[in-house]
């Protein structure tokens, strides 16, 4: 085996896979003999992303952490395992480096590495770290975060990291608007209102989204929809635009965002890490409806970002089905008239955009 080998651990979300892919990509320009390779979770969503991609991978059956006695076993006993193969693999390689992306899959292989005493970096992306990253930080060499709020949730490691941005796919340099246009079908005289919930779908979003389609049709002149609906649900979403006026693609899933963010005019989606990191890059004004079931709210800070530049709005994912979809029409049907305020917004993402995260970290990997 030639080379060095980077092996990234995390997975269970595209917003875990995707900027290690990048970084992995930039590895690759960088020192093609390298090899590389990635622990992942068991869920499909992993095993998709990657094999578009083209790296090799090894699921983990390592679980998420919950509290109650039958699901901490499992954790336990999974953790073990994922350590056990985990080890293995990185023991039988050469030079190796271990870099934890986030997820539960994650922090049985850093630890692996560390017993290993194999090189341990962190790629977080989020403002606050989760609990597998804030364990993983105890052995990892380097850090590398999106945001410098990051470092006071980390103090006592503040000393190993590095604030570079959240590395993205190099295509986000160069998207092409204009493939994503043809390849759905799209009218290019008319703007795009794109519904996103991320690399799963948001069920919230789109039930909040089609109780407005009724309304929506005032703008069928000027405007067109792209719904990013989630695989499973695919053919619940699409039912429900049957009557829609405004030219309108539903789909389950889009690789290429890069594309599709470029060629929106306006978004609407969640506000994951890597999400906002697109949607700035990809200088698209948004509104952002955070996912608001995580305890340390994170989407909510990392959409405060975006605000704070002048560049999305923010739209409460409320409990209530009826105050959801009033509060986004509210925000919605203004922005869509005010064309001066989206080239506003688009304006700020620019200005809070980084596009050579990626490369950064690929460098000081193979230093």
């Amino acid at each position: 085996m030639s080379g060095s080998c980077f092996f990234f651990a995390g997975g269970g979300t595209g917003g875990h896979i995707y900027p290690a892919i990048a970084v992995a990509e930039q590895i690759r320009k960088l020192e093609p003999a390298a090899k590389i390779h990635f622990f992942c979770s068991t869920r499909s969503i992993d095993a998709q992303i990657l094999r578009q991609a083209g790296f090799e991978y090894t699921p983990l059956p390592a679980k998420g952490l919950i509290f109650r006695p039958r699901a901490l076993l499992d954790f336990c006993t999974t953790f073990l395992q994922s350590y056990r193969i985990a080890k293995k693999i990185i023991s039988t390689s050469d030079n190796p480096t271990v870099i934890g992306i986030g997820g539960f899959v994650a922090a049985p292989a850093c630890k692996a590495a560390h017993k290993l005493k194999v090189p341990v970096k962190l790629i977080n992306v989020d403002i606050v770290p989760g609990r597998a990253n804030r364990l993983i930080a105890r052995w990892a060499d380097e850090i590398f975060v999106q945001f410098e709020d990051t470092i006071r949730y980390l103090p006592k490691f503040k000393d190993k990291i590095s604030v570079v941005g959240c590395p993205l796919r190099e295509s986000f340099s160069q998207p092409q608007p204009e493939k994503a246009i043809e390849q759905l079908g799209l009218d290019k005289s008319k703007n795009i209102l794109l519904i996103t919930g991320a690399s799963s779908g948001s069920e919230n979003i789109n039930d909040a989204v089609c109780s407005l389609l009724e309304k929506l049709n005032d703008f069928a002149d000027d405007w067109q929809i792209v719904h990013l609906s989630g695989r499973a649900n695919f053919e619940k979403v699409s039912r429900k635009y049957a009557n829609a006026k405004p030219g309108h693609k539903v789909i389950g899933y889009y690789d290429e965002m890069q594309n599709l963010l470029a060629a929106a005019d306006l978004v609407i989606g969640r506000s994951g890490a890597v999400s906002v990191a697109e949607y700035a890059a990809a200088g698209v004004p948004s509104i952002c409806m955070p996912y608001p079931y995580h305890r340390d709210r994170h989407q909510y800070l990392n959409a405060g970002k975006l605000v704070e530049a002048g560049a999305a709005i923010i739209v409460d994912d409320v409990p209530d089905a009826k105050d959801r979809a009033e509060w986004l029409w509210e925000e919605l049907q203004a922005l869509m008239k005010d064309d001066k305020q989206r080239r506003e917004m688009a304006d700020a993402c620019r200005a809070v955009a980084t596009l050579n995260a990626g490369h950064k970290i690929a460098e000081r990997l193979i230093k």
